[in-house]
């Protein structure tokens, strides 16, 4: 799945359909937001932040002003469109790092087979890595076999509350030493199954 295409000639971005996801969801809070402060909060330079929002615009996703920038109906119903949420769950006992950022991704659980195709994404992006969890049966199992449910019941019950999550749905948990690389790393991973 891509949300940006690169371009064909000239220079390459300097960011990623993960930078491009995480300014739409930044922005669905319905506040609005300066240029400066949204390259701050995605981790890109405001020239970078430029050219998404310019994107976003052409597509009618965000409204830009003097008084700032605002996601659109059509920005919002886009986004939730998206097999993709973002999770507010403290994950770090299952992860390294100081940072993590917990990804729910519907409907993929067949295409992993042992997480490391996620965790390779996640260190490629810059993180200390990605964990894959999946649910399986109604358990939520860290792949192969390894049991999220008897091992870490607290963890996994979090999860689970946080993500209403059904057989066949992932969650990618992104680690690093700050907070957006973490990020970066899950949604990279996770765009990476698309």
């Amino acid at each position: 799945m891509k949300i940006i295409d690169a371009p064909q000639y000239g220079p390459m971005f300097r960011f990623t359909d993960a930078s491009v996801y995480w300014a739409l969801y930044i922005l669905s809070d319905g506040k609005r937001m300066g240029r400066k402060r949204l390259s701050e909060e995605i981790g890109v330079g405001e020239g970078s932040m430029r050219r998404i929002l310019n994107t976003l615009k052409e597509n009618n996703f965000v409204d830009i002003k003097q008084t700032g920038i605002t996601i659109t109906k059509g920005g919002l119903a886009y986004l939730s469109e998206l097999p993709i949420r973002v999770l507010d769950v403290d994950a770090s006992k299952i992860v390294l790092g100081d940072c993590s950022q917990a990804i729910l991704v519907k409907g993929v659980s067949k295409q992993i087979d042992n997480g490391l195709q996620q965790r390779d994404a996640g260190i490629r992006a810059g993180a200390l890595g990605c964990t894959t969890l999946v649910m399986r049966d109604g358990e939520l199992i860290l792949p192969p076999e390894w049991s999220i449910d008897k091992n870490e019941p607290e963890v996994s019950r979090n999860l689970k509350e946080s993500s209403n999550m059904v057989d066949d749905d992932i969650i990618i948990i992104g680690s690093a030493d700050n907070h957006i690389v973490a990020i970066n790393a899950a949604l990279t991973a996770a765009f990476e199954l698309f």
